[in-house]
């Protein structure tokens, strides 16, 4: 089927709506990638986006956060107060209609490169989500890799003013996310380039494409000959390359094309 590369702004909401069902229809191993633009309609700010939590203050580079206790404490009291935030947020239409492809074998991966665990809260089970900037909802001891929940540290670090070791061997811990200059996880870089090598159609949802290495992904699902659709808001530098391009709201054009399955 031939899908032109149209924009959502040639076509209306229900068309669009339809080629993307179509092209889903046609595929049997679809990979969906996910970014920030499917958690902002749950009410997640944007990291990196104009206005984004980042150009408010600077991101702690991880080889400050080894070698400075006080940025430690930094890291951890922003952990701390975004922690409402995430308590409160739920998956929203995106993450649904994400489920549902998984639970219908449409698609066989998630990778995302959000931290919000908004995946698994809608119903992907966890061995398909593939995380490639980890997840803020735990933390990691650095050393053994032992995982630790956040309320235990939540209540030593208020008490405190310090940040807890962990309990087994003693080593930092960390929320287990992926900082700038941090190492990207081996195990998932691998699991998420067998996947897109295997995949005959590669969906992104919500990126701007310009983050590596999520950015590389969707090219190399194209050399291996699966079809490229792209939803998101703004428009990528991959459009001109995607087999369908619809700019809009994620949520919307998703749900309506799984309805149309």
């Amino acid at each position: 089927m031939d899908f032109g590369r149209l924009r959502v702004s040639e076509i209306d909401g229900q068309e669009s709506a339809l080629r993307l069902a179509g092209i889903l229809r046609e595929a049997r191993d679809a990979v969906i990638v996910t970014g920030a633009g499917i958690s902002t309609e749950s009410g997640i700010p944007d990291f990196r986006s104009p206005g984004g939590i980042w150009t408010q203050m600077a991101p702690i580079e991880y080889q400050s956060f080894l070698a400075s206790l006080e940025m430690r404490k930094e890291a951890w009291r922003r952990r701390f107060e975004m922690e409402d935030m995430f308590a409160r947020v739920r998956p929203n239409m995106g993450h649904e209609a994400v489920a549902a492809l998984v639970r219908r074998k449409i698609a066989t991966h998630v990778i995302t490169q959000n931290i919000d665990n908004l995946h698994q809260q809608s119903g992907v089970p966890s061995e398909q989500v593939i995380e490639l900037h980890g997840n803020t909802r735990y933390a990691k001891c650095l050393e053994c890799g032992m995982r630790a929940e956040l309320g235990p540290i939540r209540t030593h670090f208020e008490e405190h003013h310090d940040p807890p070791d962990c309990e087994e061997c003693g080593g930092l811990l960390k929320t287990a996310t992926i900082s700038f200059g941090q190492p990207m996880p081996e195990a998932e870089m691998d699991r998420a380039k067998r996947a897109t090598r295997a995949c005959d159609l590669f969906l992104v949802l919500g990126s701007s494409l310009v983050v590596f290495p999520a950015a590389g992904f969707p090219l190399m699902a194209k050399r291996c000959g699966a079809k490229l659709a792209i939803v998101n808001r703004d428009a990528t530098d991959l459009d001109a390359t995607a087999d369908l391009v619809l700019h809009g709201e994620i949520g919307a054009t998703l749900s309506a094309a799984v309805a149309a399955l």
